[in-house]
């Protein structure tokens, strides 16, 4: 798995602190379309690592951080740079749609 796990405790020293942009998708295991992106999000993960860092957070098991960001429907991916929350992608799309969506932020 090359996607990290992030979670309510290291979402500051994983995404806020981290030293590369961080995409956070927030998601549920009983989401459908969720699980259709997570496949996707591993590919980009990979063949994206030097530009950027892709991490999961679950909202059942994490619910603080959906909440901090005013997360209302899942999946929901969250850009983050440089402490900042620079771009939100709300629902399932296509891999070309992702990565450029992460290029253009980034």
């Amino acid at each position: 798995m090359t996607t990290k796990k992030i979670t309510d405790e290291n979402f500051e020293t994983e995404v806020l602190k981290a030293l590369k942009p961080t995409v956070v998708d927030f998601w549920a295991e009983w989401c459908g379309p969720c699980k259709q992106i997570g496949p996707v999000l591993e590919e980009i993960s990979s063949e994206m690592k030097d530009q950027v860092v892709i991490g999961k957070h679950n909202i059942d098991e994490e619910p603080n951080s959906p909440t901090k960001y005013g997360i209302r429907g899942i999946p929901t991916m969250l850009l983050f740079k440089d402490g900042q929350l620079k771009a939100t992608k709300v629902g399932a799309t296509t891999k070309s749609n992702i990565v450029s969506w992460i290029k253009e932020n980034i």
